[in-house]
């Protein structure tokens, strides 16, 4: 739930190897989430959600900019193409 798309999404920012310990904080936050039920004070949920998105947000502001292919990467894609056509 949550938590799985907590995970995807610092995989995708490749942030977790940058700030482990932040990003084990913000999955924890996340299964918190996951956990609370409709029995629970909603400004619990609303808490936790609040801590969340603010570790997120400077999670994604840790994050490694994008890798773009390089010349070999783009020679493999025009030879793929090529081939392909």
């Amino acid at each position: 739930m949550i938590a799985d798309k907590i995970r995807e999404e610092l995989d995708n920012l490749r942030v977790t190897l940058v700030s482990p310990g932040m990003s084990a904080v913000a999955i924890q936050l996340a299964e918190v989430l996951d956990n609370l039920g409709s029995g629970d004070a909603p400004t619990s949920q609303a808490m936790v959600a609040d801590k969340l998105a603010a570790i997120m947000t400077k999670l994604r502001g840790l994050a490694p900019p994008a890798m773009e292919g390089d010349a070999v990467d783009e020679l493999t894609d025009r030879r793929a193409k090529r081939r392909g056509a």
